[in-house]
């Protein structure tokens, strides 16, 4: 009788751990992505639209799961000619519409009461292939309204993709990708 009655108690006393996971679910309206890429006498400037996100996360281990949707097809540098080149010839938006982040990984510093900085670890699937990501963020948390600005340095060109630089015109190998993320955290629905 004792016996049952430990294990029971066992068992509710684990449960609490299960209140670390939790679920970001990002808001494509409120978030943005900004890019910047180096050129000989100019900058290129562009923006890219989050299709949907979700990233489930325990704080106890660590451990992530989820997707993040971006719209490859959808990425403007407002300038018809030079999207036009950027989406047939580097992304090749019409054979990969999407670029997909995978989470696996998340740690989290504390700064204050309400936020922090976080460091995602994964995979981005991108023009056909998947590289290893690590993305730092400054979190802010407002009740369950989560924001989350960060950068991560995309070298396109050692990705396979299209060097556009052409004779006089040089480009970076390198494009600056800027993050804001905007959502609603909640904890994880039983499965």
């Amino acid at each position: 009788m004792l016996l049952p009655l430990l294990t029971a108690l066992a068992i509710l006393l684990a449960v609490p751990s299960l209140a670390q996971e939790q679920v970001l679910r990002l808001d494509p309206g409120e978030s943005r992505v900004t890019f910047t890429l180096g050129a000989t006498l100019h900058t290129v400037e562009g923006k890219m639209a989050l299709k949907e996100g979700e990233i489930r996360f325990d704080r106890a281990t660590g451990n992530a799961r989820g997707r993040i949707v971006f719209d490859a097809a959808r990425t403007t540098t407002d300038n018809e000619g030079r999207d036009e080149k950027m989406h047939a010839e580097v992304l090749e938006s019409t054979k990969f519409p999407e670029i997909v982040f995978s989470p696996s990984k998340m740690t989290f510093t504390p700064k204050g009461a309400e936020g922090g900085t976080i460091v995602l670890s994964g995979t981005v699937s991108i023009h056909g292939a998947q590289k290893a990501v690590e993305v730092r963020a400054d979190v802010t948390r407002a009740e369950d309204k989560v924001t989350a600005d960060g950068t991560l340095q995309v070298p396109y060109v050692a990705w396979g993709m299209h060097d556009p630089s052409v004779f006089v015109l040089r480009v970076a190998k390198v494009v600056e990708v800027r993050i804001h993320a905007a959502g609603t955290l909640s904890p994880q629905e039983p499965r």
